[in-house]
């Protein structure tokens, strides 16, 4: 699990058939200051509802992400598992 910002949303004219009814965000790992970046940015689908300036929870694995979006064998890498409220350390 990956603590992230979302940063924007990724809209395209053609997709695989997967995304169809989907929403794909940008994501940007943060520390747990819940501001400073870490690694690069990555797309991850939205399970939560999440939008822009959200701290969510990600999980970046394939098979994690088919088990929660009960898609089969779809070619999906990345979800949003959860919106996060605060950040403790």
């Amino acid at each position: 699990m990956i603590l992230c910002r979302v940063i924007g949303n990724a809209v395209s004219s053609i997709q695989h058939p997967a995304y169809d009814g989907k929403a794909v965000m940008v994501v940007q790992p943060v520390k747990t200051d819940t501001h400073t970046p870490t690694k690069t940015e990555f797309l991850a689908v939205d399970a939560v509802q999440a939008g822009p300036g959200d701290l969510v929870l990600v999980a970046r694995e394939g098979n994690t992400a088919r088990q929660i979006l009960r898609a089969g064998a779809d070619p999906l890498h990345s979800v949003i598992v959860g919106v996060v409220d605060t950040v403790d350390v």
